[in-house]
Order: C-alpha cells, then structure tokens, then sequence
C-alpha cells in the first residue's frame, strides 16, 4: 500500500498551505523565503519564516487523516510518501514515511546536504553551524533545487500493488508525477475536495470528493475490508 500526500492533508490540522490566499504565505513572495537565492542575499529573513512555521507546527497536531492511515499498517505493508515538510504522518504513529520536499523540524549543513540534524524546539539561531563549519539551513527543498527523495519514492511508487492519493493537486513537479510510476493494472483511489490533474492516472478506481480529515478514514475501512483479509 503506497500513500502519496499533498498540503490537504496538513490543512485539516489547520497548517497554512501554499495556496491559502489569507495564510503564512500570503505574507511572502517565494523569491525572498524559499530559493537558494534568497538565503545568501537575506538570510535572517528565511531563517526567521521557517521558524515562523516551525513554531506553528508545534502548535498543531495530526488529524483524523493522519490517524486513520496509520491502521493501514495493521493489514498492509504501508508506505507513506509525502510532499509535506511536517511531522504530522509521524507523530500519528506512521513507521514508514519518505518526505519528497523535506522535513522542518530539522537542519542541514549549507555545504554537505548529507550533514542533516534534529533541531529541539522551533527556533534555529541564525549562526549555527554544522560540524564542517558550514551554515546550518532548513532541511527543506527550495524551489530551484532539485528533488533528493524523488528516485527513491519513484522505485516505492513502482512497487505499489495499491496507491491512495490524498490531498494533492497533482500540480507540482517532479513530485506529481509519481503517479506515473504505478504500473498500469495497480488500482488508485484519490481523496481529496477539488480536481487534481488525474491525467497521469491511468487506472483510477475511484475519486471521493472530501477533504481528508473526512474522506480519509472512510476510505481506509473500504480498503481494509476490500483488501484487508485476502
């Protein structure tokens, strides 16, 4: 069982999405919080957003969604691969996640990405360092940067006898094309409210028109009593 998560899932705990028009980042353009760029040229202004949305996280905590996902584990071999940087997959209990775009509640070195640490609390200093002397930064993908967990999650997508999309619109790339790594006869369910690009769909068995706090649990009892037992 293959689970691919998008920022609907994270919403339903009240985590600000990119597309809210009055959430977090309404208040930011990309440029200046969320590219390579922007952390040479004004470092202390990324550092402090990504403490902003550090210190909401931990005010927030997993949802029904989340939960409900983690009974999968009970009957199936679960793999959870999401595009969000939250912990909320892991603090309801999931074993098994692969973050696409990264984690928040940790830093890496600016110069080696394979020097990764938790970070305690919400607020990274400005001048901590890793141990090779190099910035600490957030462990997260900025846009223009390439995708580090995407060959893994693209070989779990692959191996997928069943794949439950959850809140994502499909939209972003490369993490939306995961959906095209699914060999042809594996059955996909979607959740979520709007209309994702189902385009690189090829067997979608069935679309429930609900948020995931909602649509979630209801789907995993019919893939539990479907699948569950055989």
């Amino acid at each position: 069982m293959v689970v691919f998560t998008g920022a609907g899932v994270s919403a339903d705990s009240g985590i600000a999405t990119f597309r809210d028009s009055d959430g977090l980042w309404a208040n930011y353009r990309i440029e200046d919080v969320c590219t390579p760029e922007a952390l040479v040229r004004n470092r202390r202004q990324v550092i402090e957003f990504y403490n902003i949305r550090r210190k909401e996280l931990l005010s927030k905590e997993p949802n029904a969604g989340h939960k409900a996902l983690v009974e999968l584990e009970n009957y199936f071999d679960t793999e959870i691969v999401t595009q969000n940087i939250d912990d909320l997959h892991e603090r309801a209990g999931s074993s098994h996640v692969t973050h696409l775009h990264g984690e928040l509640r940790k830093l890496r070195s600016s110069s080696d990405p394979r020097l990764i640490y938790p970070i305690e609390g919400w607020e990274q200093p400005l001048d901590a360092r890793a141990e090779d002397g190099s910035l600490l930064r957030p462990h997260v993908v900025f846009f223009g940067e390439s995708v580090p967990m995407f060959e893994r999650a693209a070989e779990i997508a692959s191996k997928a006898d069943i794949m439950v999309v959850i809140g994502t619109s499909l939209a972003v790339y490369p993490a939306a094309a995961l959906v095209r790594y699914v060999q042809p006869g594996t059955p996909i369910y979607l959740v979520d409210p709007g209309n994702p690009d189902t385009a690189g769909i090829r067997n979608l068995k069935e679309h429930l028109r609900m948020n995931s706090a909602a649509g979630t649990p209801l789907l995993v009892r019919r893939l539990i009593e479907e699948y569950g037992s055989r």
